[in-house]
């Protein structure tokens, strides 16, 4: 199962809008296929392993990250392959969120005479598709926030200027995250300060996540980078600026969600649900990302500590308003940390 899923992973960048699943058929102790899904459209990932196994599947084991599916989407069936191959038994990491298929591969399988175990290092596996879990159960991607900061946790100096906290390393380390989301949300404020084209630079020809830009009153300039990387979306609730017109003559799509005379945050992910996005990744300033965290809208935080101290005047992490006491604290757990070069990167968990 570990090499299953060590071949899912494999296409990380790749799958979305559908999951990330890896498969390995065994008999008498040797591996006779290998597969993985690599992107939506193309062969699942049990139909490559049988191809590689030829015609000596009959009688093996199959591990397989995700529950196979038994409806018909963009390809047939993966469990009327695996039946017609007469494999043994099937061990699947865990059950597929998805409606359409949650228990039935499994039943499938049974109903056929074929053994399954449920549950085989399910916990991995769930890590690998997060986004797709929370996409199918929660219909909400799976947002995660991203904040460099300096020691005393600055993100900016009070004249808004951030680049650069961190090293070249924890920079390069943000673009493989950056790939592996569907989308980057960004804010205006951002926009402004730094003039970002938040893109993927990881290879040539890289799949671009959509860009969104969280813009209240309209007012981002014709001429910022980001205009110019597609695909991009600008999210606003009110046209303050009148730039809506010459937005939409340039081919830039834009959409109203009106709270109280700010974007509505909560309508938005449910916005990009709808548009099948998994995985969702911030890159925002204080403003933002106190929004997000304040309305429980973010699952996780990816946060770089630089070796730097920038004072007391430079921007914190998150807007938030003034508690009182102690108990209206936000707690998290931290769920892994490592050195990226000179930079520390923590992720916590938002409890």
């Amino acid at each position: 199962m570990s090499e299953a899923l060590r071949l899912a992973e494999k296409a990380l960048f790749t799958t979305s809008p559908n999951p990330r699943v890896g498969c390995v058929i065994v008999k008498n102790n040797v591996i006779l296929g290998r597969g993985y899904h690599i992107k939506s459209g193309g062969p699942h990932a049990e139909v490559m392993a049988l191809e590689e196994a030829a015609n000596q599947a009959e009688g093996s084991d199959v591990y397989v990250t995700l529950e196979p599916c038994n409806h018909f989407g963009k390809t047939p069936p993966c469990v009327d392959a695996l039946i017609q191959a007469k494999v043994k038994k099937v061990f699947i990491a865990m059950q597929d969120p998805n409606p359409l298929v949650s228990g039935k591969g499994i039943q499938a399988l049974k109903d056929a005479h074929i053994e399954t175990e449920v549950g085989v290092m399910e916990a991995q596996a769930q890590l690998l598709n997060a986004g797709f879990i929370s996409r199918m159960s929660k219909k909400l991607p799976f947002v995660r926030a991203k904040l460099a900061v300096s020691l005393d946790g600055k993100t900016a100096l009070n004249n808004g200027k951030s680049q650069w906290i961190t090293g070249d390393e924890a920079r390069q380390d943000v673009q493989h995250w950056r790939a592996s989301s569907c989308a980057i949300i960004t804010g205006i404020g951002t926009v402004m300060h730094d003039n970002p084209k938040l893109s993927v630079r990881l290879y040539e020809n890289a799949r671009q996540p959509l860009r969104v830009v969280v813009d209240s009153d309209l007012k981002i300039a014709l001429d910022a980078n980001i205009l110019r990387e597609k695909p991009l979306l600008i999210v606003y609730a009110n046209d303050k600026h009148k730039r809506l017109a010459q937005l939409k003559s340039l081919g830039i799509e834009c959409i109203q969600l009106n709270n109280n005379d700010k974007v509505d945050l909560a309508a938005l992910l449910k916005t990009l649900a709808v548009r099948e996005i998994n995985d969702v990744w911030i890159e925002a300033g204080e403003g933002l990302n106190g929004a997000f965290l304040k309305a429980n809208l973010i699952d996780e935080l990816i946060i770089y500590y630089a070796p730097v101290i920038l004072g007391s005047e430079a921007k914190g992490m998150f807007m938030m308003p003034v508690y009182e006491n102690l108990e209206n604290k936000i707690t998290t757990t931290v769920i892994d940390h490592r050195w990226i070069g000179q930079d520390l990167r923590m992720r916590f968990k938002i409890k």
